[in-house]
């Protein structure tokens, strides 16, 4: 880096390293977008847009320090849950779910709050007392994790009720939160698995079951999973050129441009691209978890730790839905499906990191 870049990085407080990572993404993004949208414009305009909003917003919560995030962080996680009540009574409803919130201004959803305000909150609790943390702390921050969980799943959203589900529990887990109880945790809720089963929506229930047998119903509920897996495949090592993926172009692969886009990544530029894709999303993640281990206090490590643990939960669930690993659960990938709330939520969570990152030598 030279020493103007490095000033420019310290004085408006970004992580230069990361930053390029994030924007190799975002332009790796722009070009498949443009060729999974039908070479349409319009899609790569708005897109830009969106990326702008976030990158601006990674820019404005780069500025804020950790110890004021550590203030506000109750506040934060109290005016979330407010919102997600609010979302439940009287929200907007679009595609059979209850999501959005309309303020005459602007139209959000209030779930994606959420998945910054829940690492915040959890390891303010944790900070401010020694760790490993006290039983009866971790059971407090169980009923601050299920809480909003409960609601956004409500809606129902599983995609992002499995994101902040993660972000505290990835909080918790770097907290110190033993093996023993961790085993606990994970074998309490298998016993659970057949009585959530019941609280599933049918196309919910019609998922999983696509995801252990997607040929039982190949025109049907396993369509989605089956064309995916195809034009992975048929890419090979080298793929079948920009443009040129067939399954994509001739409308087999459904949502290409939002949950399902690695998969015309995946045809269009075969093994050798998803291995650059990869390393590039391999590459913001190391620099996240490098930022954990070199911040300035426990509030700190703790946030940076859950949101770089919860963007590798991001992309592999993603990768493992598309490659058919996973049950479909609406999860897009991050930088290069096509989006808008959820993409700018992203960008404020890595302006957190920047900013821990450029507060790293405070004592």
């Amino acid at each position: 880096m030279t020493e103007s870049s490095h000033l420019v990085s310290r004085l408006l407080r970004l992580d230069m390293q990361l930053l390029v990572g994030l924007c190799l993404l975002a332009g790796v993004g722009l070009v498949v977008l443009y060729s999974a949208g039908g070479q349409d414009p319009d899609l790569v305009v708005r897109q830009l847009l969106h990326l702008v909003l976030g990158f601006s917003a990674m820019g404005l919560f780069a500025q804020i320090s950790p110890q004021h995030l550590e203030r506000v962080a109750p506040w934060v996680y109290a005016v979330g849950i407010v919102l997600l009540c609010v979302v439940l009574l009287k929200g907007d409803v679009g595609k059979g779910a209850r999501r959005w919130l309309d303020l005459g201004v602007v139209r959000f959803q209030p779930s994606e709050f959420m998945k910054i305000a829940m690492p915040m909150t959890i390891a303010w609790l944790l900070a401010s007392n020694p760790l490993p943390p006290h039983p009866w702390r971790l059971m407090l921050a169980a009923v601050m994790i299920l809480l909003p969980v409960a609601l956004i799943a409500k809606q129902p959203d599983l995609g992002t009720a499995l994101l902040v589900s993660s972000a505290g529990a990835f909080t918790l887990f770097l907290g110190g939160m033993s093996w023993w109880l961790i085993g606990a945790l994970v074998a309490f809720l298998l016993t659970l698995a057949p009585v959530a089963w019941h609280f599933l929506h049918d196309y919910q229930r019609a998922r999983v079951m696509m995801f252990l047998s997607p040929e039982s119903d190949p025109l049907g509920a396993g369509y989605h999973i089956i064309q995916s897996k195809i034009a992975i495949g048929s890419g090979g090592l080298y793929g079948k050129g920009l443009f040129n993926g067939t399954q994509a172009h001739l409308d087999f692969i459904p949502e290409r441009s939002t949950d399902f886009i690695f998969a015309v990544f995946a045809e269009e530029f075969g093994l050798i691209g998803e291995f650059f894709l990869l390393s590039l999303y391999l590459f913001v993640i190391a620099r996240g978890l490098y930022i954990t281990t070199q911040a300035h206090s426990t509030f700190a490590r703790l946030l940076a730790g859950s949101i770089t643990l919860t963007f590798f939960v991001y992309v592999f669930v993603n990768l493992g839905m598309v490659s058919g690993l996973l049950p479909v659960v609406g999860i897009p990938l991050p930088l290069v499906s096509y989006g808008g709330t959820s993409l700018v939520t992203l960008m404020a969570a890595f302006g957190i990191l920047m900013s821990i990152s450029s507060h790293r030598s405070v004592n």
